[in-house]
């Protein structure tokens, strides 16, 4: 695939509480670190998102007294699946992994901040109302064309991807180049709505990175 000057590549959530040995792991999402860095070497333009939560976040089954992954509560916005804590600001499980090693990014973008709306899109918060800002950062910057990678497939990159067609920009998932949770119906859900909504699929094999 021939990259062009109004690329860019979104790294979605490579944080320690995502990976394995963190709160929220997503199983073997540590093995795509090395592929993560090739292939944003190839890239002019990198953009970094962070899950940056407060304590007693609506999305923390521990906010509610009830179970994660299990149980989930009705918000203002719709349904919400209820998570162990993970990426509170200022600790350890909100950094990005030490070994994305990724020089040349632009933006860290940082979602998820509000006490009581989550934050799956890098685009919008839950409520599909509130924008981050995102769209309009690439817009002003003439980036056109986006690929996705990260953690997790069927949930922060796929409503990442989903939201970037639907806002017009051309929306590419590197597959191996993420992870999914993998709840019940979720990675089905989530190719179904690729296939429907435009967002293409593509492996890093692509880009000349093979892992």
């Amino acid at each position: 695939m021939q990259l062009r000057h109004t690329d860019a590549l979104l790294v979605i959530d490579m944080q320690l509480d995502f990976l394995p040995g963190g709160a929220l792991a997503v199983a073997d999402g540590d093995a795509i670190l090395p592929g993560i860095n090739a292939l944003a070497a190839r890239f002019d333009h990198v953009v970094l998102t962070q899950d940056w939560h407060p304590l007693n976040h609506i999305s923390f089954a521990s906010t509610h007294g009830l179970h994660p992954f299990t149980d989930t509560v009705e918000a203002p916005y719709g349904t919400q699946v209820l998570w162990p804590d993970h990426c509170i600001q200022g600790t350890r499980g909100a950094d990005l992994h030490p070994d994305l090693s990724l020089p040349h990014a632009e933006l860290i973008l940082r979602k998820g901040f509000r006490q009581n709306v989550d934050s799956y899109s890098a685009f919008t918060e839950n409520d599909q109302r509130t924008p981050t800002g995102l769209a309009g950062y690439l817009r002003e910057r003439g980036l056109t064309r986006l690929f996705f990678t990260g953690v997790a497939y069927d949930f922060c990159v796929g409503f990442s991807a989903l939201a970037a067609a639907r806002l017009g920009f051309e929306s590419i998932v590197i597959e191996d180049l993420s992870r999914a949770v993998g709840l019940p119906g979720t990675l089905d859900s989530t190719n179904e709505r690729f296939t429907a909504e435009g967002v293409e699929r593509a492996r890093a094999h692509s880009f000349g990175v093979e892992l």
